[in-house]
């Protein structure tokens, strides 16, 4: 996964922000985050979805059994970068839970069918977390 991701994050930042492949045309960004147990910098090109005030991101791991380990470094480490763009921004992530969820993840399921896919191929409930700006 670290050379799919490298070569994402490669192109994400040769392209202003855009990348082709299987991600054309999504919303891409780098999310960049502090690792829970090793405290060493994290980088993972992942898809958001605008929301008041901020972003929302999804730990799907492609419908895995278990979160993905940036998830666990956001609850460990809740203020993170992200680069949109060309813009790199100072956020502060929170999990969004009942109806707040439930707001975001719809509309993503809608409009990207494979997370519903991922949805169905896991018997946890897929995280949404929200990225808010720093104070």
């Amino acid at each position: 996964m670290s050379d799919f991701n490298d070569k994402i994050i490669a192109e994400f930042r040769d392209n202003g922000g855009q990348v082709g492949g299987q991600f054309a045309g999504a919303p891409l960004l780098l999310l960049h985050t502090v690792g829970a147990k090793s405290g060493q910098p994290r980088v993972n090109p992942m898809m958001y979805q605008k929301v008041d005030g901020g972003y929302a991101v999804f730990a799907s791991k492609g419908g895995a059994p278990t979160n993905p380990d940036w998830y666990y470094n956001l609850l460990a480490n809740p203020k993170v970068q992200a680069e949109i763009g060309t813009d790199k921004v100072e956020l502060v992530a929170r999990v969004a839970v009942g109806d707040e969820r439930e707001r975001i993840w719809s509309p993503l399921k809608a409009a990207y069918p494979g997370f519903a896919d991922y949805e169905r191929k896991t018997s946890r409930q897929i995280p949404v977390v929200v990225l808010e700006p720093a104070p």
